[in-house]
Order: C-alpha cells, then structure tokens, then sequence
C-alpha cells in the first residue's frame, strides 16, 4: 500500500523572466488541483528572494507522474529550460507523525 506523501518545489526564475514563471504556474493551479490523486498545490513566492514554492501532496507517486505527464504540463518545462536561472529544487517528503 502506498501511502501520500509532500512534495516542495524550488523554482528560481531569471529576472527577466519573474512575471512568466509566475503566470505560468497560476495558470495551471485549478487543472493540477482537480487532477485524481492531488491532495494540494499550492503556489508561494518568496519574501526574501525572487523564487516560488510548490507545497504539494500527492496520494502516490502514480498520482505525480501522471501530473508530470498531462498535456499541460510539458509546455512549462520545456520554458523553463530558458526561464529559470538553475534547475527546479525537489524535494519529496513523507510525513511522520
């Protein structure tokens, strides 16, 4: 049995490119958060920095490789390869008490 598990996301956008990375992800936040098998997807932005955070939950990780793979999703990445100024920080999480 596979039990949820959380997901935190790091994205770090050029500067030029702060404005599309966030629209790009508000765009997506109602079809990921209907998808079977998303629990939450939420979208911060950093204070500090210029970055966002996903704070995710995923019933399995069936659930997020059928997200990875929906038809919305690749457009995104394939900007972010120009967008972000480093790679997306993952970082899967499973709760413990």
């Amino acid at each position: 049995m596979t039990h949820p598990f959380y997901l935190f996301a790091k994205i770090t956008p050029k500067p030029e490119h702060l404005q599309d990375v966030r629209q790009s992800i508000l765009s997506i936040l109602a079809q990921t958060r209907a998808e079977p098998g998303c629990l939450k997807f939420d979208l911060l932005e950093g204070r500090e920095e210029a970055c966002f955070y996903l704070s995710e939950e995923w019933e399995n990780d069936a659930a997020l490789a059928a997200h990875y793979a929906s038809d919305y999703i690749a457009p995104i990445f394939a900007k972010y390869e120009n967008w972000l100024a480093k790679p997306v920080e993952i970082h899967k999480m499973t709760a413990l008490g």
